[in-house]
Parts: C-alpha cells; sequence; structure tokens
C-alpha cells in the first residue's frame, strides 16, 4: 500500500521559500521559510555539499548570483559559507540544520539534493541522518536517480523509512542544459528508465513540459502523485492543475 501523502499536495509549495528580494527574501534563505510559514505554503529548498561534507541550503553550483563571494559552494567549508551574507538581505547562507530548525515542523519542506551526477551519495546519507532526527513533514527528491536509489535501497537503515522519496523530472535532457550527464545518463532519464531502482512516490514534472506520458502514467495509473514546477504566473497556475495534483510557485500569489 502507498504511503498517504495528500500532506505533500494539500497546498501550494513555495520554490526556494517565498522569496521576494525587493523585501530582503532571498531564495533559499531562512527569512523566505518563514515567509512561506506565514503564508500557509508549504517549502521548497535546495541543499548541497559544502568541502568539509556539511550541507547548506543553497542552489547554485557557485557563489557570484546569490553572495559578495565568489568560487564554487563546494570548494567552500561550511563555517565560510555560514559567513556570507545573501545579496540584498540580512540573512546568511544556512546549513540544513539551520534551516530545519527554523521550519521546526510548521510547514512541509520539499528538499532537492543537488548532484554533479558523478556517483556520490554522500549528499544523500546526509539528508537521511538530518531528517531521521527531525519532527515534521519533510520530502526528499533529486534529479539524479542515484541518490534516489541509494535511500530507496537503505531507507530503513537510515531510519528514514518514513520519509516519501521523488524524482524531479522534465521532458528533454539536452547537453547544451545538461553537459554532465553521460549518453546514458540522459537517456536513463529521458526515458524514466531508473523506475527499478528509485520506485519514487512522487514526481515533480516541469511544468513547460505538460502535458506528457510519464506524469500522466504515473498520476492515472500508478496513482502517484504528481506536483509542477516551476509556476511563475496564474496561467501557468491552470495549465498544472490540469495535469498535476499540486504547483511548486515562485513569483506571483497562487
Amino acid at each position: 500500500m502507498r504511503p498517504d501523502l495528500s500532506w505533500l499536495t494539500a497546498r501550494p509549495i513555495a520554490h526556494r521559500g517565498l522569496h521576494d528580494a525587493a523585501k530582503g527574501a532571498i531564495e533559499n534563505s531562512i527569512s523566505a521559510a518563514r515567509a512561506a510559514i506565514a503564508a500557509g505554503f508549504g517549502v521548497e529548498c535546495d541543499v548541497q555539499l559544502t568541502a568539509d561534507s556539511e550541507l547548506v541550503v543553497f542552489h547554485d553550483e557557485t557563489l557570484e548570483r546569490l553572495t559578495e563571494g565568489a568560487g564554487a559552494v563546494a570548494a567552500q567549508r561550511a563555517d565560510e559559507l555560514k559567513r556570507l551574507r545573501l545579496r540584498g538581505s540580512s540573512d546568511a547562507i544556512p546549513t540544513f540544520s539551520e534551516f530545519l530548525a527554523a521550519v521546526g515542523g510548521r510547514t512541509p519542506i520539499v528538499v532537492e539534493i543537488k548532484s554533479a551526477f558523478n556517483g556520490d551519495t554522500t549528499a544523500a546519507q546526509r539528508v537521511a541522518l538530518a531528517l531521521a532526527r527531525y519532527d515534521g513533514a519533510v520530502a526528499i527528491e533529486s534529479f539524479d536517480p542515484d541518490q534516489i536509489a541509494f535511500l530507496r535501497a537503505r531507507a530503513a537503515a537510515l531510519g528514514i523509512a518514513h520519509r516519501p522519496l521523488g524524482i524531479v523530472g522534465e521532458a528533454h535532457y539536452r547537453e547544451e542544459d545538461w553537459p554532465q550527464l553521460s549518453a546514458a545518463q540522459r537517456a536513463e532519464l529521458t526515458h524514466f528508465l531508473h523506475y527499478k531502482r528509485t520506485l519514487p512516490d512522487f514526481l515533480s514534472w516541469n511544468v513547460r513540459d505538460l502535458p506528457h506520458a510519464i506524469p500522466l502514467l504515473l498520476r492515472d495509473a500508478l496513482r502517484i502523485p504528481v506536483t509542477a514546477w516551476t509556476v511563475r504566473s496564474p496561467e501557468m497556475a491552470a495549465r498544472a492543475r490540469e495535469w498535476t495534483d499540486q504547483i511548486v510557485f515562485e513569483g506571483f500569489a497562487p
């Protein structure tokens, strides 16, 4: 029997929190998470590894767009990153543990594991260790099936058997957009060939690639919940709601 994931689709999910640079709430910040909680939305966030194998909540591979720092996030230690302020705000880059403590179970979180698609599953293991101790509704997802397959195979041992695991996907994995992927990886993702090893509890699908056979079959045939990312207008929301169960949104009030 599939787990009850009605909580995952019960409310719109704020992409990287309810961020608004004009108000000093930057994406993936604690302020953006708190704003989402206050507005009654769920929160999606991105996590990635630091040089000392800690987790920070940050989307980009490099620091320049959102901070005064420079270089790759993966080349910095967590204590170095924590000292960097997010541009235009009073927030620093949060560690994953700080982010979880700030949310404190007050709204569902969807955690996306960022990956270099190189077979390293350290980030997935660190996410599992953090969430095994967390008291609140959380789902884990990634574009990288290796991260989800690792967690699927070890969920009970890692203490996260109760945490839903999902895939983030889209229709096309073009070389110019996904240069880190091999031809075999590109084929696996495009055709959802990882299904037997990932067995996703939910799917998050690119709203621009709707309708599409993969979300349709998972939702209607397998009864797997599907969310749509990233929805940036009421018109996109209407399209998403025709084919999916909930939206992951930013830039407008759904």
